[in-house]
């Protein structure tokens, strides 16, 4: 083992000494090596990828296409994202100057907060949230401003948005994701035009996640760019609703003149993108079957959302049936641990079940749980067994 000279170690930037790791995925790896565990923690889709999605990368390969693209990706790339955010949404996006290919939508919301953020800059973020924001803000020298919405139903309401934007004066974007991780919450086509009345009247930048639009399961999903195209980025991507997480691809989408300047610092984090993934990104944009493909997908996570669901409520949880992406986010009985971070370890110390705990997820999400349900039918019964032996063992206890 390679011991670091000492002095190096205060070699980091102040930014960096800000940041904490993901606790999803720190956690997560932490009880892998627990014996039976079962990890209902990450947002992984458990398909496979299609047949045809995965024809495109093998005859990528197979034709030698091994070499520098573009930092924007391969233009047949771009023209098929055009036409999906147009076939699906409605968007109109020039593939030539208003699509940008990244490394995942995690790449493309990093690149797009070290291209705004000056130091202690704001990025509004309502909560519970994907943590990895905060984070990436606070990287990049911004500050993260949480707006807990946990207690009106998830949902950000423009009264509390002109209230927050009014208290502050240093907010440079805001971080909207539709549908939500953690609480699978959507919002309505009035919910999103109200909020940009709000906004077009500043100069935040809205950064609209939208990676889990493809999994809206009560309505059409309706994307922030409909309502305020000049001052909204579309993320979105392949990894969850084709289940390619490994592929890496993921788009932005918005104004010419701010995505030239998104490339150009993208370039310089990522030089191009891979090819074979690119070419399976066009294939899963235009092709057809790809869209029956999402539907298949789309249907099985219903039925086991509407499993935990009915399942978790059994038990005492306080649940709502989220209307989209993959993730029940429940509360914690009463009769139980109500720290949940203690409730997470303690299910893992007695039933060998991983869940996220809320709290990770930023203000409003204590005494919450996270569970994935981009799992097989087959795991989410043996993890409700499990929860019903754990939950008889405490209850049990109590009565003693």
């Amino acid at each position: 083992m390679i011991e670091a000279k000492t002095s190096l170690l205060d070699i980091f930037s102040d930014n960096l000494a800000t940041v904490l790791p993901s606790p999803i995925h720190t956690f997560s790896e932490r009880v892998s090596n627990v014996p039976n565990i079962l990890k209902l923690t990450i947002g992984e889709p458990d398909f496979a990828i299609p047949d045809h999605i995965k024809q495109a990368a093998v005859h990528a390969i197979d034709a030698d296409d091994s070499h520098y693209s573009v930092s924007a990706g391969t233009i047949a790339l771009r023209k098929a994202a055009s036409f999906f955010l147009n076939k699906r949404y409605g968007l109109n996006y020039e593939p030539e100057t208003e699509i940008l290919t990244t490394v995942g939508a995690t790449e493309g919301i990093f690149t797009i907060l070290a291209a705004i953020l000056n130091q202690g800059d704001q990025v509004m973020i309502p909560t519970p949230a994907y943590p990895v924001y905060a984070e990436m803000a606070r990287i990049n020298g911004g500050k993260p401003l949480f707006v807990d919405v946990s207690q009106d139903s998830f949902i950000l309401s423009p009264k509390r948005l002109r209230d927050v934007i009014d208290a502050n004066d240093n907010i440079k974007a805001i971080i909207l994701t539709n549908p939500s991780n953690p609480t699978g919450v959507t919002y309505t086509a009035d919910e999103l035009e109200a909020l940009a009345d709000v906004l077009r009247e500043t100069n935040i930048l809205v950064i609209s996640d939208e990676i889990y639009a493809e999994l809206s399961y009560d309505r059409a999903h309706v994307s922030m760019a409909k309502f305020l195209p000049e001052q909204t980025i579309v993320v979105n991507g392949v990894s969850k609703s084709h289940a390619m997480t490994g592929y890496r691809i993921g788009i932005l989408a918005g104004p010419a003149a701010l995505m030239t300047e998104f490339n150009k610092l993208h370039s310089f984090i990522i030089m191009t993108p891979s090819n074979p993934a690119m070419a399976a990104a066009t294939e899963a944009f235009s092709n057809q079957q790809s869209f029956q493909d999402t539907i298949e997908m789309k249907l099985e996570y219903q039925r086991r959302r509407d499993f935990l669901v009915t399942s978790l409520s059994q038990l005492g949880f306080e649940v709502g049936t989220p209307s989209g992406a993959f993730y029940i986010f429940a509360k914690i009985p009463q009769d139980l641990i109500q720290d949940d971070i203690s409730f997470a370890n303690d299910l893992v110390e007695k039933q060998q079940l991983a869940i996220v705990a809320g709290s990770g997820f930023g203000p409003g999400g204590e005494g919450y749980i996270r569970i994935s349900y981009a799992a097989s039918m087959t795991m989410l019964e043996e993890a409700v067994k499990r929860l019903i032996s754990y939950t008889t063992l405490v209850r049990d206890k109590q009565l003693i």
